[in-house]
């Protein structure tokens, strides 16, 4: 029975529908849209249509996590963020706000501003505390698989058996999250995060695997490299849809995506 509901701030949040998580990306060098949106009033037009086009959850980043990127300090990915979380936070009082950060500090810092959801590309392998941190504030989590760095990612694909392999991480890494007190885990099999192009095909293809689990399933295949490859350059967004059907069909709770009003159609 998969756990269709998660805590937000001490109210219970039910997942009765598939979910669309609109990406907004504070960054200079995003793959898709970097330095779009990186200006705060670019920024409020940008979460205030997402809104009108029926995004439930925003997921604002502000580290750029494409292939080769390089390190930030902490102190520039919270300038990069923390206007936007909180015009977020006062604005949209209905929307569920989740930070794109594998940092404890920013997690933290961001709780503090009205945050709900950590969304982690690390899986907690960058940063030792944020485990304990977001298990003490009991913020749902999202758990994404990935070998490697952002930058040494895509030279690290070699696996054995990818499903097994894939789910043998989660299961460690769930246990680890519950002994600390976690409360809600959203996994996340990390698409285009050191994969190749049919491993990531595989993953959207074999989905319904991670129900093993009983939590919900977050991806994230907007407009990647692997979707350009599959459909062309031109039709990443009409890939993604394709994409995110068969995902959606094979059990995917919450799809993260740069287009919020076709995806939301696409759910209809």
């Amino acid at each position: 029975m998969i756990k269709r509901s998660i805590n937000i701030r001490g109210n219970l949040f039910e997942i009765q529908k598939p979910l669309v998580m609109g990406i907004v990306n504070m960054t200079p060098d995003s793959f898709f849209d970097g330095g779009n949106y990186n200006d705060f009033e670019l920024a409020k037009i940008r979460v205030d249509k997402m809104v009108s086009d029926g995004a439930e959850i925003l997921d604002i980043g502000g580290y750029s996590t494409r292939p080769g990127a390089d390190l930030i300090p902490v102190e520039e990915e919270w300038k990069r963020i923390k206007d936007i979380v909180e015009y977020t936070s006062i604005n949209h009082k209905n929307i569920i706000i989740s930070v794109d950060t594998f940092r404890s500090d920013i997690a933290r810092k961001a709780f503090e501003l009205g945050a709900h959801i950590i969304n982690d590309i690390s899986g907690g392998n960058y940063d030792r505390h944020m485990f304990k941190t977001v298990s003490e504030l009991k913020m749902p989590y999202v758990l994404m698989h990935i070998r490697g760095t952002p930058k040494t990612m895509m030279s690290k694909t070699d696996y054995n058996d990818l499903l097994p392999e894939i789910i043998d991480y989660f299961k460690k890494k769930i246990d680890l999250l519950y002994d600390l007190g976690a409360l809600d885990i959203i996994i996340d099999p990390g698409l285009g995060f050191a994969k190749d192009y049919q491993q990531n095909l595989d993953l959207i293809n074999n989905l319904n695997l991670f129900q093993i689990f009983e939590l919900p399933v977050l991806v994230g295949i907007s407009r990647k490299s692997f979707v350009k490859k599959k459909y062309g350059e031109d039709k990443t967004l009409e890939g993604t849809l394709e994409l995110n059907k068969i995902a959606l069909k094979n059990g995917a709770n919450i799809i993260r995506v740069h287009d919020v009003k076709e995806n939301r159609e696409l759910i209809k």
